[in-house]
């Protein structure tokens, strides 16, 4: 009999603390990190500006300084897009990368509304290249030199590490990602600052 009740006090001791954490557990499982993302795999120092549409319209944003060898997210939280814009240069040994999707910037840090009339408006006109995301969640744009393949992809499910320099793996996507381009461009130079 007494065997019966040991049985019976572990069975109850066993289910409450099953049930004191359950909560824990529900509160502890949230949304995986879904996050815009760029890596700097180049040994310079990179200057990162980008551009999107949500529901108020363009907006771009810069200036991310990203270290030699190191990712940053830019935009938290699910994507909202599905094409977003970058323009990166390299501070140490000049370069762009950049396209032809033209947006408004400046030298210092910003947030500019719209993307029309950017020198009317006292901004830059900085041709941006584009990235599809494929209506993913989350994304990471690997910026490379020339002599390497730039990748980009999805981001990988689950929460996203805070390391500097925790690349995620590329997924063989394509990458849109130009190498820097050298020409009209001065070494250590700020954004904007271009020679003629």
């Amino acid at each position: 009999m007494s065997q019966v009740i040991v049985a019976n006090r572990l069975r109850g001791a066993l289910l409450a603390s099953v049930f004191a954490a359950l909560p824990l557990t529900i509160l502890s499982t949230g949304p995986a990190a879904a996050d815009f993302r760029l890596c700097n795999n180049t040994p310079s120092r990179v200057g990162i500006a980008i551009g999107y549409k949500d529901a108020d319209g363009w907006t771009t944003e810069g200036w991310w300084n990203l270290p030699a060898r190191t990712c940053e997210t830019v935009l938290k939280g699910n994507l909202v897009a599905r094409y977003y814009y970058v323009y990166a240069i390299d501070y140490d040994r000049g370069g762009e990368w950049m396209g032809q999707a033209f947006m408004c910037t400046r030298d210092k840090e910003f947030t500019i509304r719209g993307i029309g009339d950017c020198l009317a408006r006292g901004y830059d006109r900085t041709g941006f290249f584009e990235v599809d995301t494929g209506e993913q969640r989350a994304w990471t744009v690997q910026l490379t030199e020339s002599s390497e393949q730039p990748k980009q992809g999805p981001a990988p499910p689950g929460p996203v590490s805070g390391n500097p320099g925790a690349v995620s793996p590329a997924t063989g996507t394509p990458a849109i990602a130009s190498p820097p381009s050298r020409a009209g461009s001065t070494p250590g130079a700020p954004p904007g600052a271009r020679t003629q």
